[in-house]
């Protein structure tokens, strides 16, 4: 019976040990708890960062369109100018020709005049709205290399948090606690990135 209970005695002593070592392990990778908290704020923070940057590409692509559209818009304008410019100079040929033969008839002439006059207020008028609509363009185009350079900016962001995220998987597997400060710093340079793209103007 003595054996008995000097093995269990043993047992106990070893299950003792076991859990002693267990809880200054526990204690000394405690820090691994916040660890895996930081990677979850860091891969929030490039979701968020992820999602802003798509937004960017979206109103990239939204305002080449609306530049897209304005110049075809122009260049229908233009087109419309040069039909007109035609049309005047087949009139100005005529009141050439009329002129040209002397002692027109006034009623022929003044209305050849008339069709003239006309054409160049409305090429006037065709040239006054082709420029607003180039200036509507030009207006689409900035706008679009804006919001590029945004969405580059930001994905220069999202990049950083991927490599910090990455860092903190690493450190956690190798039990680095070094590893875990530069996944920070790194976590918090792609952090200040974003805002600095998020306060652009």
């Amino acid at each position: 019976m003595s054996d008995h209970l000097d093995e269990l005695k043993g047992l106990v002593a070893t299950l003792e040990t076991d859990r002693r070592v267990q809880k200054e392990k526990e204690k000394r990778e405690a820090w691994t708890k916040y660890v895996s908290l930081s990677m979850i704020c860091l891969a929030v923070l490039a979701a968020i960062a992820t999602q802003r940057g798509a937004s960017h590409s979206s109103a990239t692509m939204k305002q080449l369109n609306e530049a897209t559209f304005n110049q075809a818009e122009a260049s229908d304008q233009w087109a419309f100018f040069q039909a007109k410019g035609i049309k005047q100079s087949i009139y100005e040929q005529e009141r050439d020709r009329l002129n040209a033969i002397g002692n027109p008839d006034a009623k022929v002439l003044a209305s050849v005049t008339s069709r003239i006059d006309r054409y160049e207020k409305e090429k006037k008028d065709i040239t006054i709205e082709a420029k607003k609509l180039e200036a509507k363009r030009d207006e689409a185009r900035a706008a679009a290399t804006l919001a590029a350079d945004r969405g580059r900016e930001m994905g220069l962001a999202t990049t950083i948090f991927q490599i910090a995220i990455a860092l903190g998987g690493v450190c956690l597997v190798v039990k680095k606690r070094w590893l875990w400060y530069f996944s920070m710093g790194t976590g918090v340079l792609a952090a200040v990135q974003m805002v600095k793209v998020l306060l652009l103007k």
